[in-house]
């Protein structure tokens, strides 16, 4: 997919507000920021999604992650006590890793570019599947408001055969928001509300 124009320019503010909140969430002291700053990142990545023409994804990724999931972990941020961080949180020896682990990373990203633009991992014909993968991808003309019939069997799929284990999500994700707070509750706390 070759992006000229408008597209170019959004595709590159996106990644790089993508980027950048990313690199805020991991090192933001406050937690409360930290979950904003993963907030601006899951809307830019639904961005991207939507420049790859994937609506679809992008609205579930905002709904789900945006809507719901870090909604309700900046309520049990702000109900729970956070004022207990330590004063320095790194040392040297954790400044040291984090260098290690950029050049490791940044040479990971080297050897998987370079052997892109030498043909790939693996010089193989393609499998059935994959050429039927290949020749199922939506047409990069249509419309964007238009509805596929995957979405639809998607949607049908998920509120008639997939009922039961989004329920088992949903508790399981309220068992572990409760246990965050029963576990982070100090005794101040405690004697007040029991």
């Amino acid at each position: 997919m070759l992006l000229v124009g408008w597209e170019a320019v959004f595709f590159w503010v996106l990644t790089l507000v993508a980027l950048f909140a990313a690199v805020f969430t991991v090192s933001a002291r406050n937690p409360v920021h930290c979950a904003l700053f993963l907030i601006s990142t899951l809307i830019a990545t639904a961005g991207l999604f939507l420049l790859l023409r994937a609506e679809f994804v992008a609205g579930a990724q905002i709904l789900v992650y945006v809507g719901g999931i870090l909604v309700l972990f900046l309520f049990v941020l702000m109900l729970v006590n956070t004022r207990s961080e330590v004063e320095n949180p790194f040392n040297r020896q954790d400044k040291a890793g984090a260098v290690i682990a950029a050049l490791v990373g940044l040479s990971l990203l080297g050897a998987v570019t370079y052997t892109q633009q030498r043909g790939g991992f693996f010089k193989t014909r393609p499998s059935a599947d994959r050429m039927a993968i290949e020749n199922a991808r939506p047409d990069p003309n249509a419309p964007a408001g238009v509805i596929s019939a995957d979405t639809e069997t998607l949607g049908v799929t998920l509120y008639t055969r997939a009922v039961l284990p989004f329920e088992i999500a949903s508790v399981l994700l309220l068992m572990a928001i409760v246990g965050s707070v029963l576990l982070a509750r100090d005794r101040r706390q405690e004697e007040i509300y029991d």
